[in-house]
């Protein structure tokens, strides 16, 4: 038996194959769909324009995006999908090869699913003129929209560059290496839903968020998050999950700025009553560590299982990248009370949940036991 294995089985009731893991993964995606799609329409105004426009506590639910449409997604949901599917691809490839190892290249190859999703209107014939452009999640139609992607994802995966397994995450990288923006967060949380040691998702998430961002930071924060995800899984609380991450970031050199955001999120929680203006202490979440430090805060105010909506509002009404904190938010929050602790009507109302459902599924079914997919659902690479 493995280490990872001998983890699995430690964990007893929320073992891999268990009901209450496979809720919380279910949960981790789903809610930070909800979380995106409830951000989505505010992403770009202050918290005195959401006020104006919403009434004085913001926005209560979802609200119609500039098109008048309502439960949109954005890039934060459609690159976290195809994180999901390159960790999946790679697992396949160990299983039937025994070659392991091939996490980062097959997550770029993922990712470059998604930049066909941003350079398309819609799913290109199946094979495409590139062998990496195939399974079932590029077929999806509503994948193929343009919703704000982020400019260091897009010129980074342009790049054609792929991080070593021992790229040190110290360094800045050899893409994009001043920039540290939070797509490398949003996208991250699928790293903690493998059943691995939080060390391994924490490795993983660093060095995939080096694909197209190159600063540090940008790559501690993501694996932080990840870690989290990890810790959350295995039952622990939000304050323990985030403390426990908190340690095992700080034994890598210059974490010191994904640090200081964590214990100021830690900190700020800890004064009692939650409001916008506290979140707003934190940062606008443009950058990554700001990102992960703002949805941090709101769970660890608003923990409890009748809680969740008002977290997730809280995540979303303030000054700036309000779909990539509501979407952290929501992965944590699902990660700590699973599917059927997010609100109801907005799940109902969220753009493409029956896919994400069913991908997560799927990630459960793979990790628990090699799957004999059919062809062309997820090919090895």
């Amino acid at each position: 038996m493995t280490t990872a294995e001998q983890g699995r089985a430690a964990r007893g009731a929320t073992s891999w194959g268990g009901a209450v893991r496979r809720a919380r993964v279910r949960g981790t995606l789903l809610g930070g769909a909800i979380g995106d799609a409830l951000g989505n329409p505010v992403e770009f105004l202050s918290l005195d324009g959401i006020r104006r426009a919403h009434g004085e506590r913001g926005i209560r639910g979802f609200v119609p995006d500039e098109d008048g449409v309502t439960g949109r997604v954005t890039d934060d949901t459609q690159m976290t999908l195809f994180t999901v599917e390159g960790l999946i691809r790679s697992h396949v490839r160990a299983a039937s090869t025994g070659i392991a190892g091939t996490e980062v290249p097959f997550v770029r190859n993922a990712y470059l699913r998604w930049l066909d999703t941003q350079n398309h209107p819609s799913p290109p014939a199946r094979g495409g003129e590139n062998q990496v452009r195939t399974g079932w999640l590029r077929q999806q139609p509503w994948l193929y929209a343009r919703r704000a992607p982020g400019n260091a994802c897009l010129t980074g995966l342009s790049s054609g560059h792929t991080p070593g397994t021992e790229t040190p995450l110290a360094l800045p990288g050899a893409v994009n290496p001043h920039s540290k923006g939070c797509g490398t967060v949003m996208r991250s949380a699928p790293f903690g839903l493998l059943g691995e040691e939080a060390a391994t998702g924490f490795g993983l998430a660093a060095r995939c968020a080096l694909i197209t961002h190159g600063h540090p930071t940008g790559a501690y924060a993501a694996g932080a998050f990840a870690a989290i995800v990890t810790y959350l899984l295995e039952g622990d609380s939000p304050e323990g999950a985030v403390l426990r991450a908190m340690e095992l970031l700080g034994r890598h050199p210059g974490h010191e700025e994904t640090t200081a955001a964590l214990r100021a999120a830690v900190v700020l929680a800890a004064r009692g009553r939650p409001a916008a203006e506290r979140v707003e202490t934190l940062g606008a979440g443009w950058v990554a560590e700001e990102a992960l430090a703002i949805a941090v805060y709101c769970v660890l105010v608003l923990p409890e299982a009748d809680e969740v909506a008002e977290a997730l509002l809280l995540s979303v009404n303030h000054s700036g990248d309000s779909d990539s904190t509501g979407a952290v938010c929501g992965n944590l929050l699902g990660a700590l009370h699973g599917d059927a602790g997010l609100p109801a009507s907005w799940l109902a109302a969220t753009e493409g949940r029956s896919v994400i459902a069913e991908l997560a599924d799927d990630l459960c079914m793979e990790f628990e036991h090699p799957v004999a997919w059919p062809e062309n659902r997820y090919p090895d690479r």
